[in-house]
């Protein structure tokens, strides 16, 4: 596919170049093993360069007119939108991810990029009353500078879109690092929309390489002032550690292990169609997917056997068939840590009600009921699809249940009352939950991010504004101070 051979490089100070470390990152079609695309790593020199460019760029852009910088994402958008059919086959290749799936990242790629056009114009500054006499305090909201974003895999291009297009937006230079397994979808696709939109040269620079090579190097360089990091909650303390040491602010979103709750007066028919969608989507590598369906015992055995004959129902295969409703998983090694960790939960005692055949990077759905307390594969993410049904007695033990993680990410409630459902949510610690809805949603003016080891901080519309902007107060003495000496 043209976009891998053309995109498969570093872009930094407009400029399109190989890297100059001593190995490649090979890009594979995680379904059928074809080799997409060769990128040699960027060194810590070309992460320097790269730092150094947006921090050469940044004032002018900062500086430029919002309304002059809002046209750069109104291009974009249209770019997006005039290609979305090469765009949507990019995804299925390089991710494993079903056309549903591409859909899905492409329509919220393009609402964030309608909320970035809003956005460069809705920082505002304020003017304050002081207890001095004849005093005025003016704040400035004012770009930090130079954002660095690292972004993951599992929905490279819109992941990496949702801080990128708000950092610029609001004047801001960017340094990308994508995931390695995904360099292409949330790297070069994202550099070379807003190259062709007319984003000045030096302001969006990618660096394809990985901690082997460089280490640290993307967190410690001194010219980023803010550190925006998607991906898993042992890797976000990492990030947080080192930025802290030097002084930086972070923004991460971090993993889940969301609970998907049917309260006995749930409508079952409905709750069992948004239980699959949430546990299954996208193969279950997202951080949002209920990895627990709690279900109240009153209601268990009609649930329960409506769960599984759906789950039966899902097709395993290739993505790019559309009638595919489960795809490959990143990579063989991420496969076999699923299959691993089933094997392992069987053994402590779980039954398998649905048990799905692994093989290469495919791996069907397996559903597990009877899974003791303290199970391993209760207290973490899992990024497959697996699932696990967890029956309880009435709401408050439910509540206990879905807080017994330290995650707080996502989560559902189903029930018939609306108001027993807000009651209930209420109760939940999490960044978000729905009611009679799935666990994954992401909207662009919504605060998004999670409590306890799901991150730090809110993603999308006002929230930007606090992550990506900084505030300076100047003072203005209209008469004269007096000074005790």
């Amino acid at each position: 596919m043209s976009y891998f051979s053309e995109l498969a490089l570093q872009f930094i100070d407009g400029e399109w170049r190989g890297g100059s470390g001593s190995w490649d990152i090979v890009d594979f079609n995680p379904y059928n093993g074809e080799k997409l695309a060769s990128i040699t790593v960027a060194t810590v020199e070309e992460v320097d360069l790269a730092y150094r460019a947006a921090e050469r760029a940044q004032p002018e852009w900062g500086g430029t007119n919002p309304y002059t910088r809002r046209a750069v994402f109104e291009r974009a958008l249209r770019i997006i939108e005039d290609r979305e059919k090469e765009l949507t086959e990019t995804i299925i290749a390089e991710c494993g991810g079903t056309h549903v799936k591409a859909g899905f990242e492409l329509h919220l790629a393009k609402e964030f990029l309608r909320e970035a056009v809003h956005l460069a114009l809705r920082p505002e500054g304020r003017i304050l009353p002081s207890p001095v006499d004849g005093k005025e305090n003016r704040l400035y909201r004012l770009p930090v500078g130079v954002v660095g974003v690292i972004s993951p895999f599992n929905f490279p291009f819109l992941l990496s879109l949702k801080s990128v297009a708000p950092a610029l937006a609001l004047g801001n230079a960017v340094v990308l690092k994508p995931h390695q397994n995904t360099p292409v979808c949330g790297g070069g696709l994202v550099a070379k929309i807003f190259e062709e939109a007319g984003l000045p040269a030096g302001l969006l620079n990618v660096v394809v390489t990985d901690i082997a090579e460089i280490g640290d190097a993307l967190i410690e360089h001194p010219v980023p002032k803010v550190i925006s990091f998607t991906g898993s909650d042992k890797v976000g303390r990492h990030v947080a550690t080192v930025a802290a040491s030097h002084f930086k602010r972070t923004v991460l979103e971090l993993g889940g292990n969301s609970a998907l709750v049917v309260l006995d007066d749930a409508d079952l028919d409905y709750a069992v169609d948004a239980a699959v969608f949430s546990r299954f989507v996208h193969q279950g590598q997202v951080c949002m997917a209920a990895n627990r369906v709690l279900v109240d015992r009153a209601v268990e055995r009609e649930f329960t056997e409506k769960f599984v004959a759906k789950v039966e129902t899902l097709k395993v295969g290739d993505p790019g068939d559309p009638t595919t409703h489960i795809g490959p998983l990143i990579n063989e090694g991420q496969a076999e840590a699923i299959a691993s960790l089933v094997e392992q939960t069987i053994a402590e005692g779980a039954t398998a009600l649905v048990r799905g055949s692994a093989e290469g990077t495919l791996m069907g759905p397996t559903v597990l009921s009877g899974v003791p307390e303290g199970a391993a594969i209760l207290g973490q993410e899992i990024f497959g699809p697996v699932v696990t049904l967890i029956p309880f007695d009435g709401d408050e033990e439910a509540v206990r249940i879905a807080n017994d993680t330290d995650y707080g990410l996502s989560g559902a409630v189903h029930t018939g009352d609306i108001e027993r459902g807000v009651r209930f949510a209420q109760q939940i610690h999490t960044g978000m939950i729905h009611v009679n809805d799935s666990t994954v949603h992401d909207e662009p003016i919504v605060p998004f991010g999670g409590e306890k080891h799901s991150g730090l901080g809110r993603l999308n519309g006002e929230s930007m504004i606090e992550d990506f902007t900084t505030t300076k107060w100047i003072s203005i003495q209209h008469g004269r101070s007096q000074f005790p000496f």
